[in-house]
């Protein structure tokens, strides 16, 4: 067992370091895959010997089990907020209070980069992460400790001599990481975040961890307490040790000798501000010495050796000339506006995101009108309202065909986006392949997203079937292509021909069927022109397949394209039949399952297949027709559901029992 034991420590050691390098110090040593692998490995240590499970361990990040609510905690001491200058003049008298508050004395100022977040308080005991508090009002906040565990920044164990201290800092969501949910919203029809702010809060504070886990937080600190007190004597000391003890500090600060400094400090960001990854909205100025902190006090509000520095918002006002149509990689339609070119702070504008037809709606735009953008980043820019109507105005209609590849264009029911659903529309080609070839679809090892842009790019590759023609010459022409790497490619792609009929039908990238879906499509029908010409209530008898999924499937395969990438797939040699049926006769026949929580013994898979086997349904939600819920550990709302209903719920060895007794 000491061995074990050993083992699995060094596992956990090698994972904090990684997740250091790639999360805090943006400098990675391995590969994804690689810390994947060591992160399996001290999972399935810690699944056969739980006795050495730690809960610091990297594995421990992300929780199963939803919130009901969140607790209220009281600060340490208080959060204040700060009070703002809005110009120089301003920050001048913010100057001049500090330097008679303290008769004359000499001081110093750091001045830190103002991120837009959500202010949180992360306590430390014995060198282990416990606790996680929101700003709330200053003095009051709410606990969202499971959710923080989730932000791979924030360390969940450190090497201090401190028995317990607590960092405050801001949660923060870059701009690429912004953009990409935003994308997945807009795929799902769902309503797009205003801005990294607002997602960031309400990705630290959903109900269920796993959201948060997915939202790719950031947490950079900027205080360091011990006892509710400053655990250092001067500010910028505070901020070394926390950079020492591995948590995120923004690297670009200053320790100023003067207001001088500081304001060029302010200016020298407010020209550099879009190369940060990140949203800011000013410069925070905060006097050095402790000392003179305790000194200068507070207000009723704000601290007196603390201000804002705030950058003003960055809006134009111009004029609408027309509205393009742009399709993304997953197929969906993005209304642009083309603007009369205006400056926004030192850059020239003139196209400006409108994301859907209701946002569209939302804001009474049409061609003509005279709008406010705003610039914020990176991030292509947006119309924030009308600011007056044209005196010739032209509505706005979606086109009913993709205007990249003519394909059919369908916006489901209660959904905000249009898409094309052509899987082979050059524009959403490489998202097509990449999903066909990863690991839980067709499993095309060496498919990666570098070697897709070169197989599309250079004509290779022009329609998810295309790969299938892939030879060891074609693939010798591309960069870094060796015959090697090219006869392995050609090998894995030739071995996906035997995935099974599911694996085939979630690759083709339908809306809402996913691998489990899709097997129970393939269960239900047996083959893939049955699922093909099946009509909408006839999808629906399909387990757990309801109207949404239905007519995705049905609208999939009324787009020509599709049909004809289906054709080529199956002339390649892809499996469209399916044997497997669900055992007859079996003690759980006619009886429905539903899995929740960690079991002890068995894998969710395993229990599965094991109900299955026996003739008995799993479905992953409750309802008056489940006949037992089999929970483990942290179950989750299922639990409070079934016993709601009156649903009959068997712990795994009582699932055992009644294994063995049929």
């Amino acid at each position: 067992m000491k061995e074990i034991t050993a083992q699995a420590e060094k596992l956990r050691e090698d994972l904090r370091r990684h997740e250091y390098l790639y999360y805090v110090l943006d400098q990675p040593e391995i590969s994804d895959a690689d810390y994947d692998t060591l992160m399996r490995k001290l999972q399935q240590i810690e699944s056969q010997h739980p006795e050495v499970a730690t809960p610091d361990s990297p594995t421990q990040r992300v929780g199963g089990k939803p919130r009901e609510g969140f607790v209220k905690v009281r600060h340490s001491a208080p959060m204040l907020s700060l009070d703002n200058a809005l110009n120089e003049g301003e920050l001048r008298d913010f100057d001049r209070r500090v330097r008679d508050l303290l008769g004359g004395a000499p001081y110093r100022y750091v001045a830190e980069l103002k991120m837009d977040g959500l202010s949180m308080a992360a306590h430390y005991r014995d060198g282990r992460f416990e606790q996680a508090v929101t700003r709330g009002d200053g003095v009051v906040g709410e606990e969202v400790t499971e959710n923080a565990r989730t932000i791979r920044s924030l360390p969940l164990r450190v090497k201090t001599s401190l028995a317990a201290f607590e960092v405050r800092g801001e949660t923060v969501m870059n701009r690429r990481a912004f953009e990409r949910l935003n994308a997945e919203r807009d795929e799902r029809g769902l309503s797009r975040f205003a801005n990294p702010r607002n997602a960031a809060a309400g990705s630290l504070r959903v109900l269920e961890p796993q959201i948060t886990a997915s939202r790719r937080l950031d947490f950079y600190t900027y205080f360091m307490l011990a006892g509710g007190r400053p655990a250092c004597e001067t500010h910028w000391q505070a901020l070394e040790e926390l950079t020492r003890l591995g948590f995120k500090v923004n690297p670009h600060r200053k320790l100023c000798r003067n207001v001088e400094e500081a304001l060029a400090f302010c200016a020298e960001w407010e020209a550099r501000r879009d190369e940060l990854p990140f949203e800011i909205d000013g410069v925070v100025i905060k006097v050095d010495s402790v000392e003179q902190q305790r000194a200068l006090a507070f207000t009723a509000k704000a601290p007196r050796w603390a201000i804002a520095y705030k950058y003003p918002a960055r809006q134009a006002v111009t004029t609408v000339e027309g509205i393009e149509v742009q399709v993304g990689r997953t197929g969906a339609l993005t209304p642009v506006a083309r603007l009369k070119p205006v400056e926004v702070s030192g850059v020239t504008v003139s196209r400006a995101t409108l994301h859907n037809e209701d946002e569209i709606a939302r804001l009474g735009l049409q061609v003509g009108d005279d709008v406010v953008i705003e610039r914020s980043g990176d991030v292509i820019p947006k119309v924030v309202r009308v600011h007056a109507l044209g005196s010739y105005r032209k509505q706005f209609q979606m086109p009913g065909k993709c205007p990249v590849c003519g394909g059919n264009v369908v916006r489901e029911e209660g959904e905000a986006a249009s898409r094309c659903i052509n899987t082979n529309c050059s524009a959403r080609l490489k998202e097509s392949i990449l999903h066909f070839s990863s690991r839980g679809v067709m499993n095309i090892d060496g498919l990666g997203e570098a070697l897709v842009d070169q197989l599309v790019d250079r004509g290779l590759v022009e329609s998810v079937a295309d790969i299938y023609d892939l030879t060891t010459e074609k693939l010798m022409t591309l960069e870094r292509m060796g015959p090697k790497s090219a006869a392995n490619l050609v090998r894995n792609i030739e071995r996906s021909k035997k995935n099974p009929l599911p694996r085939v039908l979630s690759s083709l990238g339908i809306r809402f069927v996913g691998e489990r879906t899709a097997e129970l499509l393939a269960e239900e029908f047996g083959g893939m022109d049955a699922i093909a010409t099946a009509g909408l209530e006839d999808l629906q008898k399909a387990q757990e397949v309801g109207p949404k999924v239905a007519e995705s499937v049905f609208q999939f395969f009324r787009e020509p394209r599709n049909r004809e990438l289906v054709d080529r797939l199956r002339a390649a040699g892809l499996q469209f039949e399916y044997q497997y049926r669900r055992p007859k006769g079996g003690p759980f026949e006619g009886l429905i399952f539903v899995l929740t929580g960690a079991l002890p013994n068995l894998s969710r898979e395993e229990a599965k297949r094991m109900i299955e086997g026996a003739g008995g349904k799993v479905t992953g939600s409750i309802s008056k027709n489940t006949n037992y819920l089999v929970a483990g550990e942290d179950p989750g709302a299922k639990l409070a559901k079934a016993r709601q209903l009156g649903v009959q719920i068997l712990n795994e060895a009582q699932l055992m029992e009644l294994l063995k007794i049929g």
